[in-house]
Formats: C-alpha cells, structure tokens, sequence
C-alpha cells in the first residue's frame, strides 16, 4: 500500500512555486505511480515545463465516472523566512511542514493514493478520472487553458475538489471577478494644474462609487450577499506634477445570483466613459444543492448525519471547480481535502498527518460507496 505520508513529502520536496510554476516533475511522477497501478493517464501541455494529468480508470458505459481534481503549483515562500526547511516536509507533533503541504499537495496525495486503493479493494460503479492541473494559483488559467484545448473530459456524475477544508465538506464557494480600472489625464506642473487633467481626481471619485455600489441582487441562500474590495491604488509620477495616468483594481466575489457580464456593464454605466475596465480573473461561483444525491454520498462518507448543524458550508476562495463544474455541465461539485484552510498561502505551512490519513479513507469510501455512519 502507497504510504499517503511520504508520496505527500515527495510531492513537497519538488518546487513548484508559482511563478513560474515548472510543474512537470510532480506531475510526471503522480502520473507514472498512476500507470504503474493500472490507470491510463495522459499529459497534457500547458506552458514550459508545466503539464496536466488526466488519468482514468473502470470507465463503464452504465453511468460516470467520479472526477477528482487537484492542482501540482504551490503559491511563493513569502518575506517572512520559514523556520522549518519549506521543501523538507518536516513531521513535528503531528504536523507535516512544507509548502503546498495543506494547499495541496497534501490533497493530491491523498486523492491519488485513495484512487489506487479504492481498484485494489473493489471496482468503484462508473469509475474515476483525476484531473489534476498546473497553473491554477494565479486564477485558474491552467484549468482554464484545458477545457479550451483538450476534449478528452468526457461526463462525470461529481466532482471533488481536494483544497484544504480539514476534511469538512463544502458545496459551494463565491465566485471571484479580479478588474483593473484606470483613468488617463494631461500632465502640467503641479504650480498650475488648471493647465492639466488630474488623473488621480477621476480614481478618486470612481474609488468612492465603487464604495457605495449596490450590485442590486438578492441574497443567495448559500453564499450570502456579493461583495467587493479595492485592493490596490496607483498613479502620479512625482509630488510637483498634475497625473496624467492613474489606476486601482477591484476584486469582487459573487453568488449564483450575479452575471458578471451584467455586473461589468453596471459598473461601467456608474463609473462612467473615464474609467476603463480590464478583466484580469473571471470565476463564476461554485453552488450545489445539499440534497443532491452525490453531495448526501460525500456526506455519509464523511460521517456527517443528516441535518447536521453547520451545514451546509461555502468557502470564501477560489478553486478549479469554477471552471470544471461549469465544463461538466454543472454537475455537483464539492470541495473537500485534509489541508488545515487557515494555513494556506501561510509561512510555516502544515497539515496534520492523521488529516491526511483520514482524507484517504473519505475518498476511498466516496469510490466505494461506503458510509462511515449508519441512518
């Protein structure tokens, strides 16, 4: 039996930060340990040195297969120096050190490991296909890139994203809409600025409209109400000039209940014709009813009884199941991996080992249709 632990370690002893990512190495290993047990795999190019890996198996013509889906690039080490080697995957009290070590090598491992064991045991009905990508901290644009360009996804009845939940399963997270807006002007000296345009006055006034705006849309049961944030301010070259050119991004989360081409229209019409709109990151909202038939599957292999309080849960970031939820169709899509969420992106990265355990155990029981709990 593949030791969950140490593939885990592998994984983060293999630098995959983001940029520029160099993906192929872990991608090329997961997806030989995948052949060497009986899947087929193929890779699929994304940019220089940065692959995906579609890997399937027990396909059946009766129903689809079970897809889950991960990503191999981890986001950089940050300013703060680690106080643990980030690539030496480290176990102390418990814990597994390392980056991507939570999000989400830690869940890779976990998903491929449960794959194997789940055909070792018995024959998972419809089969499985692991959709595993590079490129998907900076927005996705891995996954993106390979719904445009490989047509081999085929159908699928669900999908599980493994990011770090702490193994508690989430049906839905907000959608994100990342915008840089900016505004041109004249120069002048700053001594006579009758003579100019100011820039930094149009960012200024669009700045307190973004304040005020109402996106006009009703609460969504699951994800609440839209929000949106201004991030980052920019413009002005000098302290004794009029600024000809000044900018400020936007970073809005939506529900179900906004089109984000009609949200980029009404901020348009409320900004007005000086203010220019660039889309940097368009995701749509994840959402799956809790009803659903694979959602209750995921849940009693999860061990979480029917009504149980704190359910349903949304998670407020971003994932591939935005774009693959979309791509199969809208098929239920649930996140649900052993990294601890509050260490993401963290100095000092963990997991706790027996989550990465456990997350073996949920997902082969998911393959396998077996429940950790009885009704």
């Amino acid at each position: 039996m593949i030791d969950v632990l140490q593939l885990t370690k592998s994984l983060i002893a293999m630098d995959t930060i983001n940029p520029p990512g160099n993906e192929y190495l872990a991608a090329q290993f997961v997806g030989e340990l995948l052949e060497e047990n009986g899947f087929d795999v193929e890779y699929v190019p994304f940019e220089s040195n940065r692959i995906h890996v579609i890997a399937g198996r027990g396909y059946s013509k009766s129903s689809p297969p079970i897809v889950f889906t991960g990503h191999f690039d981890t986001v950089p080490l940050g300013a703060v120096k680690w106080s643990v080697d980030p690539f030496g995957g480290e176990v102390k009290n418990g814990k597994l050190f390392g980056r991507g070590s939570s999000d989400m090598k830690g869940g890779v491992a976990a998903m491929v490991v449960a794959a194997i064991n789940a055909f070792s045991i018995g024959n998972p009905e419809g089969g499985l296909r692991l959709v595993l990508t590079a490129g998907e901290e900076l927005g996705c644009q891995g996954a993106k890139d390979l719904i445009k360009t490989y047509s081999g996804l085929g159908e699928a009845c669900g999908i599980v994203v493994g990011e770090p939940t702490a193994n508690m399963p989430a049906i839905g997270h907000k959608g994100g809409l990342y915008l840089n807006l900016s505004c041109t002007g004249t120069t002048a000296h700053s001594s006579m600025p009758h003579l100019g345009d100011n820039a930094i006055y149009k960012v200024a006034r669009a700045i307190s409209k973004v304040e005020e705006f109402d996106f006009g849309v009703e609460e969504d049961p699951l994800l609440g109400f839209p929000t949106v944030n201004v991030g980052k301010v920019f413009g002005g070259q000098n302290i004794n000039s009029v600024p000809d050119f000044a900018e400020f991004t936007i970073d809005a989360r939506t529900t179900t209940k906004v089109e984000h081409h009609k949200l980029l229209a009404k901020l348009q019409k409320e900004l007005g014709k000086e203010v220019s709109i660039e889309t940097l990151t368009d995701l749509i909202a994840v959402s799956t009813e809790e009803k659903d038939p694979f959602v209750q599957r995921v849940y009693k292999a999860c061990g979480i009884p029917e009504n149980a309080p704190g359910y349903p849960k949304a998670l407020p970031y971003l994932t591939d199941g935005s774009v693959l939820q979309g791509a199969y169709g809208g098929i239920p899509t649930i996140i649900l991996g052993p990294g601890q969420p509050e260490m993401a992106h963290q100095t000092d990265e963990f997991c706790y080992v027996d989550k990465l355990e456990k997350a073996v155990e949920i997902y082969t029981n998911i393959l396998l249709e077996k429940c950790a709990y009885v009704q």
